[in-house]
């Protein structure tokens, strides 16, 4: 197969641990041909979507890969089109979606779904699954905020475009600093938020269940959070340990990964913290490279075989 994957600049990727570069590893052991682009590499020529795409090699010098000189093609040369750029998810990935979805329309194969990506906001889909949801509330009231704090006592608010736990707060009623999170989160009731009900639990970890082509890993790689923090996330400093999928684990996966196949959605990553969703990550979700090295379970390796059997 020739694999076009859409990705941040190389330069900017770990190398070490990065799950788009694992798949990218596994997919080059296997044979396939890759290609990388970054997201403005996409353009639109009158009505047909055109991609600037340089072929890619892993290599052994210091910078650990070479790159050809760019060819513009069409998109539907690609046997499949990997959309691998981090949130935020903010115009420009918005507009990438738009010339995605020409590309499908134009006979292109693109994971995920764009149209599906752009439906699904990574924290407000858990509204899709209220069975397995915290209490939550989305809102750019301060007042509404405050109503939902009072009543729970200890909650958490984020913005609904953010990775890697940034702009999260954890609240309680004893704050004496909850105007000032409130004005700073929804910029003076100018931007929408999320708040939900704390959960204890996520001293245990807040799990990554990665879920391919409607399955399941059966491993989760729980981001336990460092000594202080309320953010379990790895790029907030937690630790990630990989765990065997609980009952509950497997009950929303499965459930939510038979919706998450029809939508074309076939790499996702599933937030659980203690028996609740917190949230379903759409764009690039990661923590393969953890898994792998800490069990028998080669997430790379189940995703490719599933990409080669679509």
């Amino acid at each position: 197969m020739k694999l076009l994957i859409i990705l941040d600049p190389l330069e900017s990727l770990k190398s070490y641990k990065d799950t788009s570069l694992a798949i990218m590893r596994e997919a080059s052991g296997r044979g396939h041909a890759l290609y990388v682009c970054e997201q403005h590499d996409v353009f639109l020529r009158n009505e047909s979507v055109k991609v600037n795409a340089k072929k890619f090699q892993f290599s052994n010098t210091v910078n650990w890969y070479a790159l050809n000189e760019p060819e513009e093609v069409l998109p539907k040369h690609f046997d499949a089109i990997l959309m691998r750029k981090d949130p935020p998810f903010d115009n420009e990935y918005l507009y990438s979606t738009y010339l995605l979805e020409l590309a499908v329309q134009q006979g292109s194969h693109v994971i995920n779904n764009p149209s599906a990506v752009r439906s699904w906001n990574e924290k407000l889909s858990i509204a899709k699954f209220p069975q397995f949801a915290p209490e939550f509330l989305v809102t750019s009231r301060n007042g509404l905020i405050r109503e939902f704090l009072a009543t729970h006592q200890d909650i958490v608010v984020k913005p609904l475009d953010g990775m890697g736990g940034s702009g999260v707060f954890r609240l309680t009623q004893t704050d004496p600093n909850i105007g000032v999170i409130l004005e700073t989160i929804t910029k003076f009731e100018t931007q929408t938020v999320m708040a939900q009900r704390y959960l204890p639990e996520i001293k245990q970890g807040d799990k990554r269940i990665i879920v391919i082509n409607g399955e399941p890993l059966p491993y989760a790689l729980a981001r336990i959070p460092k000594a202080g923090e309320t953010r379990g996330n790895l790029a907030a400093g937690g630790t990630g340990v990989a765990q065997p999928l609980t009952q509950r684990d497997l009950e929303i996966a499965r459930s939510i990964g038979k919706t998450l196949k029809q939508e074309g959605l076939f790499l996702v990553g599933l937030d659980v913290i203690g028996e609740y969703l917190t949230e379903i990550n759409v764009t690039s979700p990661t923590g393969m490279v953890e898994i792998a090295a800490q069990t028998s379970c080669k997430p790379a390796q189940v995703f490719m075989q599933a990409l080669e059997g679509s």
